[in-house]
């Protein structure tokens, strides 16, 4: 193998998207831990700022720092997927870019509470620069990805320039170029993979985004348990906590269930179902993510923390993530599996979560009923499909093609 001028540093060349038993590395599991605390702090500023803030503003600003903590998560695994060499210079750019994420963090709240983006630029800006190293080695070693590496690397370090610009606006100017700014960065890989694919591997691929949806749950079961330890500390309405904790479950279980209830791997199919499949998963993450916050506003309506004259809003905060999840996840992951009566009933389970937010005293209960009749829906599909695939039709009751 032909070596760099740097001692114990391989070329790094585009791995085998055929590669057998590809899973997340060590490494890989470790960057992830970062994220949690990045997850972790964006779902608490929200918490906080929908009960004591502005809700618009609430979840504009989730969006945004959310879209920070997504986007540079995903660039990592698709690289990685790709060119992973597990060396000493990869894996020290991986831990700065880590470094990046902790420093994003950081400057979560006060980014959403307070309007200050700095220290969250800042930390975004590292992650990415890091990246743009990775993508310089790329086209230093492998002849045949160098075009496209050039690419990503120029792409993206044209954009951190901008982002960096934009710290000199006021904070209003910020907040509406945010949005202008994202969208490039979004470009940069559609431009760079116009010509040769990089080789990202799709079962890798599937398997890290799965990962991450576990990470989000994490944030969900903590706030059922903080409903746990609320109603063993007695006080008032320890009945309606343990309920609520109970649906907590419910529903992060429900999530679970369907996220991998079909083999994303499937899905990933060629450059355009890539794109499709990753950039949707922002609105599915940032749903999950979000849930830890809306069991959290429930927790606090039944503690008398937040004033029951907020009860709409309250429950809206959970009603949203839960019924955007369930239509992100049909529109991704179920829709081309679903028969056309399977769709209908799963998203009308969807449509009643998202709208029972109306009646406050309901939500908890319609939303973890409606989560777990879609999974009842999926769970007959499948016993029905593994019935017909014996008898040798499909879910529609046609014949199979061998």
């Amino acid at each position: 193998m032909r070596k760099l001028s740097m001692p114990g540093l391989p070329r790094m060349a585009a791995r085998d998207p055929r590669e057998q038993h590809r899973v997340a590395s060590s490494l890989e599991l470790f960057f992830d831990l970062v994220f949690v605390i990045a997850v972790s702090q964006a779902s608490q500023a929200l918490h906080h700022e929908l009960t004591t803030g502005d809700p618009g503003h609430a979840v504009l600003a989730y969006a945004m720092v959310f879209f920070a903590i997504w986007w540079a998560w995903m660039n990592f695994t698709w690289f990685a997927s790709a060119f992973d060499t597990d060396d000493w210079l990869y894996r020290i750019t991986t831990i700065v870019q880590m470094g990046g994420v902790l420093l994003l963090a950081a400057g979560v709240a006060e980014a959403m509470l307070g309007g200050q983006w700095s220290t969250v630029t800042w930390g975004y800006v590292i992650m990415r620069l890091a990246m743009v190293s990775q993508w310089v080695r790329v086209a230093i070693s492998d002849p045949t990805q160098r075009a496209a590496a050039l690419r990503y690397a120029g792409g993206i370090a044209a954009v951190q320039g901008v982002w960096l610009l934009r710290l000199l606006l006021p904070a209003e100017g910020q907040f509406w170029t945010f949005w202008v700014v994202a969208g490039l960065e979004l470009l940069v890989p559609v431009w760079a993979e116009r010509g040769r694919e990089t080789p990202w591997h799709p079962r890798h691929i599937a398997e890290r985004f799965s990962l991450f949806v576990l990470i989000l749950l994490g944030e969900s079961l903590l706030a059922s348990a903080n409903a746990i330890f609320g109603a063993a500390g007695g006080g008032a309405r320890t009945t309606q906590i343990v309920m609520l904790s109970v649906a907590a479950l419910v529903l992060a279980a429900g999530v679970w269930w369907i996220y991998f209830s079909t083999q994303s791997v499937k899905l990933l199919r060629d450059r355009r179902s890539g794109f499709v499949f990753g950039y949707a998963h922002f609105f599915l993450f940032a749903a999950v993510g979000a849930l830890s916050a809306g069991i959290e506003t429930e927790l606090d309506l039944l503690t008398g923390t937040v004033a029951a004259s907020q009860s709409i809003l309250v429950s809206f905060a959970l009603a949203i993530p839960v019924g955007m999840y369930m239509l992100v996840a049909w529109l991704i992951l179920l829709r081309r599996s679903l028969p056309p009566l399977g769709s209908v009933l799963f998203l009308l389970c969807a449509a009643v979560a998202l709208s029972s937010g109306v009646l406050p005293s309901a939500t908890v209960l319609a939303c973890a009923v409606a989560i777990a009749l879609a999974v009842a829906v999926l769970e007959r599909l499948r016993r029905d499909d593994g019935a017909d695939e014996r008898r040798g039709v499909d879910a529609f009751g046609l014949p199979r093609e061998y």
